[in-house]
């Protein structure tokens, strides 16, 4: 498999500031660090750079997306407001601070997911990576939130949509939040499948019931499965067995979207799930195996929330081992205590809750 990989330095320049994880500092909060920081990012590239993994990457380069890209998932109004904040920094919405600089930056990010997702249409790459920063999966139509500027993905998905030709395509969102700027965007487009699985009432709390079907024309084209805290492995192998890829097999889109997030994870601050590196990486071949059979192996991965700067790296790694089909020789330091955690294995009131969603698979329209 050859597998393209997006990144660049300036995405690690996105200055957040201070704060106390998600906590504005002040007389009563002392300052330390905001949870969304380059490090996790950082040390997953550096563990690729130390495996020798990087090598068998094929660097795409990134490009600022432009303006009119950008206008075809977010309102004029928001991307002046984030343009306006370029020079100073401030907050673009909740939970969603800008450095000086990070409109630049939020552009580079999303046209470098734009920019793997036409070398994975053309076939240059047969499946990619793109680790970039901001994230983007919770940015609004006319609102930054948790951390999000642009909807990556989503406006890399108007592309295809647009000027690539494609009909159909699919979303499938790990991150243990809900990706309801996804969401939000393709809602009632049916040229899109959008799936989240995401702790439930974690992040937005408002948003990713199981009753939030589309709608309009889109109606049967989103699938929500918020499972119970404390699911690991069992929990979320049951979820795509029975729903993710019933959906996508119904579905069947030309391309498909991972906004990949790593905060699922065990050791996750913002979280409360229990997935370990095997995990994700069974999750992975899973959809490898999936695009193979849908849509000639066209995948792409964008790097959204993975909290846990230790851990975060294997996490990773796991990930991009799966999709290049090569092992390197790094063991996962943190494999026996994460994997050991108790309820890895599928418990009746998880499985309770990808019963709900299960129903959903058959409203999906058929490809």
């Amino acid at each position: 498999m050859t597998t393209g990989f997006v990144w660049h330095e300036l995405y690690m320049w996105h200055d957040t500031g201070r704060a106390a994880g998600i906590v504005p500092p002040g007389l009563t909060v002392q300052p330390y660090e905001h949870a969304e920081n380059e490090h996790t990012k950082r040390r997953f590239k550096s563990l690729l750079d130390v495996s020798g993994l990087t090598r068998s990457l094929t660097f795409v380069e990134p490009r600022p997306a432009t303006v009119e890209e950008i206008l075809r998932v977010h309102t004029r109004a928001y991307v002046d407001k984030v343009r306006g904040l370029n020079e100073t920094g401030g907050e673009a919405g909740p939970f969603t601070p800008m450095g000086p600089g990070s409109y630049d930056i939020a552009l580079l990010s999303a046209g470098g997911v734009i920019a793997l997702a036409d070398a994975v249409a053309d076939g240059s790459v047969d499946n990619g990576y793109a680790l970039v920063r901001p994230p983007g999966h919770h940015a609004m139509p006319d609102l930054g939130m948790g951390f999000c500027l642009f909807g990556n993905a989503a406006i890399a998905g108007r592309h295809l949509l647009s000027e690539r030709g494609l009909g159909r395509i699919a979303y499938v969102d790990w991150d243990v939040h809900h990706g309801n700027g996804t969401e939000a965007a393709f809602y009632d487009d049916p040229r899109a499948l959008t799936i989240s699985i995401h702790q439930d009432r974690c992040f937005p709390q408002d948003t990713g019931a199981v009753t939030d079907n589309g709608s309009g024309k889109g109606e049967g084209c989103n699938i929500n499965v918020p499972l119970p805290p404390g699911s690991g492995r069992g929990a979320y192998e049951d979820a795509f067995d029975r729903v993710v890829l019933p959906a996508l097999r119904r579905y069947r889109p030309e391309f498909i979207f991972v906004p990949c997030g790593f905060d699922g994870g065990a050791f996750d601050p913002l979280g409360r799930m229990m997935l370990y590196a095997e995990a994700y990486r069974g999750l992975t071949e899973r959809l490898c195996t999936a695009a193979a059979e849908l849509c000639g192996g066209r995948l792409l991965l964008c790097h959204e929330g993975g909290y846990s700067a230790p851990s975060v790296p294997y996490l990773g790694l796991a990930v991009m081992e799966t999709l290049t089909g090569e092992s390197t020789d790094i063991e996962d330091p943190f494999h026996e205590f994460m994997s050991g955690l108790g309820q890895q294995e599928l418990q009746p009131h998880q499985s309770a809750a990808v019963d709900a969603a299960v129903a959903l698979v058959e409203r999906v329209p058929a490809g």
